[in-house]
């Protein structure tokens, strides 16, 4: 292959063109001098010309200041590799380095906390060590995680500089408990503009005695590509729940667990993005089909069989989303019939909305490794997440995700299964009956 070229099998490689060379290298969603997209990696590397093959971004970042460290990033970059321009907060530039933004020197104290700006944040897999650098880009790949959140002010730009379409789609996942509130009619009176309509009934397996249990591979497809979204398409995905984020995430693991990568939850939700002010349409959403290709990932789905097995090789960290009292068994179930609440034997309790600020954004990473930490959940070991239907526990997912765990694995069934299958002494509950 050429140096300079992209490739959707070797991803990018750079062996020497001049205009990748120039000090601060910014490669974005796509490689702009190369006939195809490139995978959407993004962060802005001084000095670090034959790590990929993209050329700078102009008007994005401010030449002449000092150099910085990428903060919090540098794990897989020499320092003399990992420096950085200046970038601005309010400027044009979407693709902002580091976790957060750049600051004006290095220290603690003035360090910008972490935002959302970029749908290309880079992640760095744990137990990496500063001298194990790759020149080898398809290798650097491995490396890096897809963005999981985005800003309500990311897509708003997107929004009005009319990127919404085939490579980029936005899909609005509300979903409330019958007798509350109806999500469709909702979306009909308002949504983010060029947002379709996900809906999670009807994107499930409907044959299953289980609630909210996967599609298939060519239900999943099917059903997406509808929806206009191809193995291409940049997914944004958000719900109108008070809390910020509920189902969201939830639809951000499927797309994972079938294998798509370029999948972001709208940091926030629909929630901030009203409280913003931002743009909001009830003119329908018709995209036009397109062909997605669903592959199972089962590395990030267990089944029934694995966690009983799971009981006694403990291979795996069982953590349990729901609220404290549901997981104790001595609050109810919301909206069950025929299911005690309760939690599967040896699981850990680390309710959900932990993860969320009063605002309804994602606390930061610093701050979700402080929240596993004190529930001695172990983010170098591999997790289980479960809750009542598989819904709230893809929130663990995406927070060990943020971290930069992105192995979490989801039981599908979760609770709503257990309880009906599982031999009653794996079943604990501190309800009238002692045990679920």
């Amino acid at each position: 292959m050429e140096s300079g070229q992209c490739s959707r099998d070797r991803r990018l490689e750079a062996q020497g063109p001049s205009s990748h060379s120039r000090a601060c290298v910014c490669f974005s969603h796509s490689c702009r001098q190369c006939p195809e997209p490139a995978p959407p990696t993004s962060g802005c590397y001084r000095n670090a010309p034959k790590l990929l093959a993209t050329p700078t971004c102009p008007l994005r970042h401010q030449k002449g200041r000092a150099p910085r460290q990428w903060e919090g990033v540098g794990q897989a970059f020499p320092r003399e590799c990992a420096n950085l321009s200046h970038c601005e907060t309010g400027s044009e530039c979407s693709y902002h380095c580091t976790l957060g933004n750049c600051s004006g020197d290095n220290s603690p104290a003035s360090r910008s906390p972490p935002t959302a700006l970029s749908p290309h944040r880079p992640v760095l897999f744990p137990g990496s060590h500063p001298r194990q650098v790759t020149r080898r880009a398809d290798t650097m790949v491995h490396q890096v995680l897809y963005r999981a959140l985005v800003s309500t002010k990311w897509l708003a730009e997107s929004i009005r500089s009319g990127k919404v379409g085939p490579s980029l789609r936005v899909l609005d996942a509300s979903w409330y408990s019958p007798g509350t509130r109806q999500a469709r009619k909702e979306y009909q009176e308002r949504h983010v503009p060029g947002a379709s309509f996900f809906d999670i009934e009807e994107c499930r397996d409907t044959t299953s005695p289980y609630e909210m249990m996967l599609p298939s591979e060519a239900h999943f497809g099917d059903y997406v590509g509808n929806l206009g979204i191809s193995n291409d398409t940049h997914v944004v995905v958000y719900d109108g729940d008070d809390l910020g984020s509920f189902y969201a995430p939830r639809v951000w693991w499927m797309f994972r667990v079938f294998g798509h990568r370029t999948v972001s939850v709208l940091n926030g939700g629909f929630r901030n993005w009203l409280k913003e002010g931002h743009p909001v349409t009830s003119e329908p959403s018709r995209p036009e089909p397109a062909v997605f290709k669903a592959t199972l990932n089962r590395s990030l789905l267990k089944t029934y069989e694995q966690v009983l097995e799971n009981l006694q090789s403990k291979r795996f960290q069982l953590v349990d989303s729901r609220a404290q009292g549901r997981y104790l068994g001595t609050q109810p179930e919301p909206d069950a019939v025929g299911l005690d609440s309760g939690h599967i034997r040896g699981s850990v309790n680390v309710p959900f909305m932990n993860f969320l600020t009063e605002d309804g954004f994602e606390k930061s990473p610093e701050e979700l490794r402080a929240i596993f930490q004190d529930k001695k959940v172990d983010l170098s070991q591999p997790l289980i997440a479960t809750c009542r239907k598989g819904v709230t526990a893809c929130h663990i997912a995406l927070a060990a995700y943020l971290c930069g765990k992105p192995d979490v694995a989801v039981y599908d069934g979760s609770w709503s299964e257990w309880f009906r299958r599982a031999p009653p002494e794996t079943r604990v509950s501190q309800g009238k009956s002692g045990k679920a």
